[in-house]
């Protein structure tokens, strides 16, 4: 290469130089003219939305102005109004306060005429009741005397006449309201006792239990009365059921049963079935418990297990109230006191007073008398001859072939009829109030007697033309001494005798 071809290159080297340069220059200031284009243009768009902001700025501060200058004038307005009923209010109160003060003036102007008025009045009575005393020859108390006396009499003609109307109605209505008193009495008596006998109460913590118990569709309810043998009643009672069962001791369980299930709260058929096996035998247990514990108390061993597991089912029996267990042994205690005192047996007393109502642990299921029911189970089970006669005849159903029979009977009597032991029957209570009312009526001048609250009171109307109000103070007195001597009763009775005064006339 010679130097000719080296100077062509360099020279052809810086003019390419020259001409990169000259084009990186068009291209760099055709990207600045670009760039501040769009600079003027968003300077301008810039510039468009400032001004339209502050357009609506200025409307919106038009806006508010005009509404800050309208609630003004609305505040300015009820200012206005507010202020004119004061004003209002304040001349009313003005005009109120004149009248009052004149009022006051108008009263004190009246009560100064009063004064002058009483004042003269007071001159006027003093000086009248001088001229009444002085006409009428009596002092002033003593015509309050005279006053009084009269007045007393009108009342007491008052009371006469209202005592007479009183007396009639009572005449007319005594024996009905009597009849009701006791027939009422006699009602509340009867069922309470059917109710300790045949029924007994759960308590419940709450009444949604209930439903619980029932079950869907009543399959609860169902499944637990076939288990147990008893009938479930639930009704408005609240917080509690009711088990009905002539079987006491089924009735027991049943009991039993439910409380555990609603202290449970599982309540489905399946656990019924479990829960009324477990308390049949725990049940089981406690009457071959009260039958052993029942003849050692009583002192009489080695009766037969079926016997003592029989006579233990009488501790959920009761009869008028008296619990047949508890009875038996005090009936077995008796007679063998009174078997010593009269040199009788006192073995073949004591056991067979402790057996003579075996028969009512199993009446229900079996025919015939409970005397006679408990004889053949006794003899069935080796029970003595003599000891079964005691069983069998304590109600002279057989005859009696000992003295120890005898002796049975009569502790048997005294166990039942000491005080407190049972409830009085209807019979006897019928008997006594019919008793009561016959010891007033033997008596000169009773008219009729009634026995009321339940034979705590006998009132007794008598004829007023025989007997005056002494000798009704004396009656009532001979009667309730009558009565003291010849009946016996519970607490006391109140006797009221009545008499009433007719006047009678006819106007021609």
């Amino acid at each position: 290469m010679n130097f000719t071809d080296i100077l062509f290159l360099i020279l052809s080297l810086i003019i390419g130089i020259g001409i990169g340069y000259i084009i990186r220059q068009l291209i760099y200031t055709n990207k600045v003219s670009k760039q501040r284009e769009e600079a003027d243009n968003i300077l301008s768009s810039a510039n468009e939305e400032a001004k339209n902001v502050e357009l609506q700025a200025k409307d919106k501060a038009i806006e508010i102005r005009q509404s800050a200058e309208n609630e003004i004038g609305r505040r300015r307005s009820e200012l206005s109004k507010e202020e004119d009923r004061l004003l209002k209010r304040r001349n009313e109160i003005d005009n109120r306060s004149e009248r009052i003060e004149k009022r006051e003036q108008t009263l004190n102007k009246r009560q100064s005429t009063m004064d002058k008025q009483s004042n003269e009045l007071e001159k006027m009575y003093s000086q009248e009741m001088e001229e009444l005393q002085r006409i009428s020859q009596m002092s002033t108390d003593e015509a309050r005397e005279t006053l009084l006396r009269e007045v007393e009499k009108e009342a007491r003609a008052d009371m006469a006449r209202i005592m007479r109307q009183i007396e009639a109605e009572a005449r007319a209505e005594g024996e009905n309201r009597a009849r009701k008193l006791v027939a009422s009495a006699i009602q509340r008596v009867a069922s309470e006792h059917v109710q300790a006998v045949t029924t007994s109460f759960v308590p419940l913590p709450n009444d949604e239990m209930k439903g619980r118990i029932i079950g869907r569709n009543g399959r609860n309810i169902q499944a637990f009365e076939q288990a147990a043998g008893v009938d479930v009643i639930v009704d408005d009672t609240p917080e509690a059921i009711t088990i009905s069962c002539f079987d006491s001791v089924r009735r027991e369980v049943a009991v039993r049963s439910m409380a555990k299930l609603v202290l449970d709260g599982r309540i489905h058929p399946a656990h019924i079935e479990k829960i009324i096996r477990k308390e049949q035998d725990e049940v089981e247990r406690i009457i071959v418990e009260a039958g052993d514990q029942a003849a050692y108390d009583a002192g009489v061993p080695g009766l037969h297990p079926e016997i003592l597991r029989t006579l233990g089912r009488l501790k959920f029996r009761t009869s008028y109230g008296q619990n047949q267990l508890d009875h038996a042994v005090e009936t077995s205690q008796l007679a063998g006191v009174i078997a010593a005192e009269l040199d009788a047996n006192v073995e073949i007393s004591k056991t067979g007073a402790l057996l003579h109502d075996l028969g009512k642990a199993m009446d229900h299921n079996t025919e015939g008398t409970h005397a006679m029911i408990g004889a053949e189970f006794a003899k069935r089970y080796g029970v003595p001859k003599n000891v079964i006669n005691t069983i069998a005849s304590h109600h002279h159903e057989v005859e009696q072939e000992s003295v120890e029979s005898v002796i049975v009977e009569a502790a048997d009597a005294i166990s039942g009829a000491r005080p407190g032991a049972r409830r009085e029957s209807l019979e006897q209570y019928i008997k006594r109030v019919r008793a009561l009312e016959e010891v007033a009526n033997s008596f000169k001048g009773v008219n009729q007697s009634y026995a009321l609250q339940a034979g705590r009171e006998i009132r007794i109307f008598v004829r007023p033309e025989d007997i005056d109000d002494l000798d009704a103070i004396r009656l009532a007195r001979d009667i309730a001494k009558q009565i003291e001597d010849s009946m016996q009763y519970p607490g006391q009775i109140k006797v009221t005798v009545i008499r009433e005064t007719r006047a009678v006339d006819y106007a021609k």
